[in-house]
């Protein structure tokens, strides 16, 4: 159709027929829609153009807008959910410390009741055990069951040394406290140990078979600072003194290089009876030519000697005596070392 009429069919070539009267009008179509359009199209029209594409464009940016604002809402609705859930799991375990605070605290009461309680049950048994030690056929009677009393040496040797690493550097009085249970508790081991020791049977029971708890003496004695617990220093002296008399007992000890580092340090402590046990332990050793061999320059360092000399001066009878005997022994010891070396 075309201008509401019939066109005929094409020819063989491709052209169409029309009628001039339908072809003028289309020309007069044509010629006004050029005239009018112009005026149509202006820059108004243009404008409403641009506005409706920029809406468009709009619309497509405000339901990105919209898609991106749900995802968000989904997100946020999500990570809510977890705080919520965190947080109420953050309650529960706050609850479940609290609970196991209280728990710990009532353990940590209990503990100390026992604590206590069982260092006044040994330091009980070890001041009876210490009386009974004071008794030679007791020694002869422990000695008989050998392991028995080496595993009670193990353990008081362990005692002794959990004691002392525990004490406080800081500690500004450190003396002796008579109502401490603990105190009274390692007291009685180390004076059992030393009554074990003063008996000829125990001293060579120590020398052969506590090398552990020998070892342990010195290694305590050489930490412990002046004037920290006197008593107990001299019980472990004392111990080690009666093992020193042994033959067995003074070979082993000599081979450890703490003995004579611990016995000097010793030598300028505080209390006078520390001292006068460190002399007499000192005084052993340089009674035996087999002791100076091993020790060698170390007993003729000038730094023992002026020790020794000044413990000469002192005001304690006891120690000016067993200064001045040692130092006889150190003289006698070096001339000894003399001779023997001129006769080479």
């Amino acid at each position: 159709m075309l201008g509401g009429k019939a066109v005929s069919s094409a020819d063989k070539d491709g052209f169409v027929k029309v009628k001039r009267r339908e072809l003028e009008r289309l020309t007069t179509e044509v010629m006004q829609l050029r005239d009018l359009l112009p005026r149509v199209l202006n820059g108004d029209l243009m404008e409403m153009l641009n506005k409706a594409k920029a809406a468009q464009t709009m619309s497509v940016v405000k339901e990105q807008m919209f898609q991106e604002q749900e995802r968000l809402r989904l997100d946020f609705a999500h990570v809510q959910s977890r705080l919520e859930a965190s947080q109420a799991e953050c309650q529960k375990e706050r609850e479940e410390k609290l609970l196991l605070r209280e728990q710990l605290w009532q353990s940590g009461t209990e503990l100390q009741q026992l604590a206590d309680f069982c260092s006044s049950l040994g330091s009980a048994s070890c001041c009876l055990l210490w009386s009974c030690a004071a008794k030679e056929d007791i020694i002869t009677l422990w000695l008989s069951d050998h392991g028995k009393l080496q595993s009670f040496l193990v353990i008081a040797a362990q005692t002794l040394e959990s004691f002392v690493c525990s004490l406080d550097d800081d500690v500004k009085v450190q003396t002796e406290d008579p109502n401490s249970k603990e105190h009274t508790f390692v007291l009685a081991l180390a004076g059992t140990i030393t009554n074990i020791a003063a008996v000829t049977n125990g001293r060579d029971f120590l020398s052969n078979s506590a090398h552990m708890l020998l070892d342990t003496l010195i290694r305590l004695l050489e930490r412990m600072k002046p004037g920290m617990f006197p008593k107990l220093k001299v019980l472990m002296l004392m111990a080690l003194y009666n093992v020193s008399i042994t033959i067995k007992g003074l070979k082993y000890m000599i081979k450890n290089p703490g003995l004579l580092t611990a016995t000097l340090n010793l030598l300028g402590d505080r209390d006078w009876e520390v001292s006068l046990h460190s002399l007499r332990l000192l005084q052993s050793l340089v009674l035996e030519d087999e002791a100076l061999l091993v020790l060698g320059p170390a007993v003729q360092d000038p730094e023992l000697e002026a020790q020794v000399q000044k413990l000469a001066s002192s005001a304690q009878p006891c120690v000016r005596e067993a200064a001045q005997q040692t130092l006889d022994d150190l003289q006698a010891a070096y001339k000894n070392q003399k001779s023997k070396v001129s006769k080479l």
